[in-house]
């Protein structure tokens, strides 16, 4: 356990996640928005850490996932409408000043996004009342999962990958399965 101080994070509304960490990198959010602080998990020499700016997007940053396949894979969501993949240093390295790819835009602010547990490139993102399934490798869409009553406030993915459950506004939770059909189980 450590404590982190000195660090200036913005406050957002949204859905999303607003601390993530993988195995090298803690992400956040920060106080200009599109932009990420990012600070290694592990202490430089003289148990400091140095914050690092990632300049994501064009508006706000919504929601941001670490790969579970590949600890320096980060994807970030906006209210700009993009899901945008970035592959960020081991360590000691600047941030890059652009995304490996975009997906989108989309048909709205991206409120929520989450790597698939157990597919290596599979991305969910729900923008509104929809959730797109993503085949980042391919940089086009699986899926699509239209049948929401009303705006996005979650998604996941079940452990095994089967499944992806999300909720919104409607007070419905609704479990899909991408594989099969873009009907949900209410």
């Amino acid at each position: 356990q450590a404590w982190i101080g000195g660090i200036r994070a913005g406050s957002v509304a949204s859905y999303g996640n607003h601390v993530k960490a993988s195995c090298r990198w803690i992400a956040f959010n920060a106080e200009a928005a599109g932009v990420l602080g990012i600070v290694p998990l592990e202490c430089e020499d003289g148990g400091k850490r140095t914050v690092s700016q990632l300049c994501c997007h064009s508006d706000v940053v919504t929601d941001f996932d670490f790969s579970p396949f590949d600890q320096l894979l980060l994807a970030t969501g906006s209210a700009d409408e993009t899901v945008k993949v970035w592959r960020l240093p081991k360590s000691g390295q600047d941030m890059p000043a652009g995304a490996g790819l975009t997906l989108g835009p989309g048909e709205g602010p991206v409120d929520v996004l989450q790597f698939h547990p157990t597919a290596d490139g599979v991305l969910a993102s729900g923008a509104g009342k929809r959730v797109t399934v993503w085949d980042v490798g391919q940089q086009q869409p699986l899926t699509a999962l239209d049948s929401h009553g009303d705006q996005l406030q979650s998604l996941a993915w079940k452990r095994d990958g089967r499944l992806l459950g999300t909720s919104c506004k409607d007070k419905k939770l609704r479990i899909f399965d991408p594989r099969a059909s873009p009907a949900a189980s209410q």
